[in-house]
């Protein structure tokens, strides 16, 4: 890698090229695209239109309920909105006028025939080449002679390849492509943090003349805030390889310290204490060492499986099956909390109220894509339990449409902790959103039914203040403080 202030005055270039003064396009208005370019918008002052086909999301963005929720993005999107930033559902007169064109499409897990359950499905990717070619006619926006595509959603190795041979094989003569790879690294809850003040951006290109005067050109929206020596740019296979990579690495970490969480149950010893220690080494670092009941979201699990059908694909089967031991442990993490919750309720949550807090699969946000409420719900729901779900950013229309497969009948959706809680038997704490941490628990102890359990899948909750307290507590990854086959009447 080079940093942008180093590719400036290498000989890699003839001269440095304008800074960049167009339109930009963004297809794809979802968890990636939107926020991305509200940022873009205003930090650059260039206009910026997000397009996509769903005309109910682009009418959200549209309006004062935003599709999504960060912390911060509101006040963001209302600041430039109508300004220099736009959402529209007619993609070719965007991509027409612009000369950077952001692709933000879904790139699932594929669910049938070569690679099913492993590999990524880049049919929207495809679909959004033609589409850019289909817009591209003799007028069309070009900058030092080309359209400059930028891949900004995860993708396989080598997507740009393919995304240039569509392009080129399907546009007007004279119409030229540059495809970049400028891979996200935000996290959900605070993605405006990590857009406002970014610890790098990598942007990837081919290594010729007009790949790196690409490069520049994309390098220079960012220079309106980013400070030069974290643009790190590289080749484009670098680059998309370097994402799955990133989120491979983190979601291990999670694997990890959720391994020792078993560990420390089994032998008296706490997680917060061993991560805590084991994270001060500064080989090792403090970040992603907080166990939970395994991780979630739209990336780790999907990009851990795109990594292993690459590493089969090149056969590597080794080094495949060690990045498919990070889900397995992730499953397994799921399945022995949801098991302990089971067992120490004397083997029955038979009709048994369970409260649910939290579905997101993390606070401060709204998602609940590959959360680890679906699988632990499910459980609890197979096991005939009553399970009441409460979390401040998820409707419930949406918990319906995550637990579909599971008999819905005794499955209830609150609109408070104290709601979900009144008359439970057992408390199970998912999502660590804040609002948790204050709750007032004498009051929803006086509310439970006796005995009163609390499993707290997160460790935001004070063990030793619940347990004066009366209840019966699982925090994970901590000593056991009661057993009933152990406890004396």
């Amino acid at each position: 890698f080079f940093s942008i202030a180093d590719f400036w005055v290498t000989d890699c270039c003839m001269a440095a090229p304008a800074k960049y003064d167009g339109k930009i396009c963004c297809i794809g208005a979802g968890y990636v695209g939107g926020p991305t370019m509200a940022m873009i918008a205003l930090k650059t002052g260039l206009t910026v239109t997000v397009v996509d086909l769903n005309q109910q999301r682009i009418d959200a963005w549209n309006s004062d309920t935003l599709p999504i929720y960060e912390p911060g993005l509101d006040e963001i999107v209302k600041a430039v909105r109508g300004k220099n930033l736009f959402f529209s559902t007619d993609v070719v007169a965007a991509v027409r006028d612009a000369a950077i064109i952001f692709v933000a499409v879904n790139t699932p897990t594929k669910e049938y025939g070569f690679g099913k359950g492993c590999a990524a499905d880049l049919t929207y990717w495809e679909g959004a080449a033609r589409s850019i070619s289909k817009a591209c006619d003799e007028g069309t926006a070009l900058w030092n002679g080309c359209k400059i595509v930028v891949e900004k959603s995860t993708v396989p190795v080598s997507t740009a390849d393919a995304m240039t041979c569509v392009l080129s094989d399907n546009s007007p003569a004279g119409v030229q492509f540059q495809v970049l790879s400028n891979p996200e690294f935000l996290a959900e809850g605070t993605a405006v943090d990590d857009l406002t003040m970014p610890d790098r951006v990598l942007i990837g290109g081919q290594p010729t003349a007009a790949g790196e005067a690409a490069v520049a050109s994309l390098a220079s929206v960012y220079a309106h805030w980013v400070p030069a020596e974290q643009i790190k740019c590289t080749n484009v296979w670098s680059a998309e390889l370097t994402k799955l990579v990133a989120n491979a690495f983190l979601a291990q970490r999670i694997s990890s310290v959720n391994a020792l969480s078993a560990v420390c149950e089994a032998t008296g010893a706490d997680i917060d204490h061993v991560a805590s220690y084991v994270g001060s080494d500064p080989g090792v670092g403090k970040k992603f060492l907080k166990c939970g009941p395994g991780f979630g979201g739209s990336c780790f699990q999907k990009d851990i499986l795109n990594l292993v059908y690459l590493c089969r694909s090149a056969k590597l089967p080794e080094v495949a099956d060690y990045w498919m031991q990070v889900i397995k442990m992730n499953d397994h993490q799921k399945t022995r909390f949801g098991q302990q919750i089971v067992e120490t309720m004397f083997n029955t949550i038979n009709n048994k109220k369970i409260a649910v807090l939290g579905f997101a699969f993390k606070a401060d946000t709204g998602d609940t894509r590959e959360s680890p409420a679906i699988d632990i719900c499910g459980t609890l729901l197979t096991e005939n339990a009553q399970v009441c779900i409460y979390d401040p950013q998820v409707n419930e229309a949406q918990i319906r449409r995550d637990l579909g497969a599971f008999d819905l009948k005794r499955m209830s959706v609150a609109q408070s902790a104290y709601e979900a809680c009144e008359g439970a038997h057992a408390i199970v704490v998912i999502t660590e959103w804040g609002e948790f941490k204050t709750l007032e628990l004498g009051r929803i102890y006086e509310a439970m039914s006796k005995p009163s359990f609390v499993f707290d899948g997160r460790n935001i909750l004070d063990q030793e203040v619940l347990t004066a307290l009366g209840f019966r507590v699982h925090s994970i990854g901590k000593p056991r403080s009661w057993d009933w086959r152990q406890e004396v009447y």
